[in-house]
């Protein structure tokens, strides 16, 4: 898994007939203290997340274990929406 700030939505009127119906988010990359990073993913939204949103991103074929991802071609999936992060100094 990998940690990421939701800072888009993206809209695609042609795709594979298994996307449809599936809301896709940019995420951008983050450290551990939240500091962007130079690098993107468009994520499946699995939990109702939205722009400005912390989240936790699953990929590869791990992204696809999801009720909402099973048997669509997806290689990302946002599988839960951060509160918190701690970690020991």
């Amino acid at each position: 898994m990998v940690i990421g700030k939701v800072i888009g939505n993206l809209w695609a009127t042609r795709k594979d007939e298994k996307l449809h119906g599936l809301k896709l988010l940019v995420v951008q990359h983050t450290d551990l203290q939240e500091q962007l990073k130079s690098s993107y993913v468009v994520a499946v939204d699995a939990v109702g997340a939205g722009v400005g949103d912390l989240v936790m991103v699953t990929t590869g074929s791990s992204a696809r274990q999801s009720e909402l991802t099973a048997g669509k071609p997806v290689d990302a999936v946002i599988s839960g929406i951060i509160d918190r992060i701690d970690v020991g100094q």
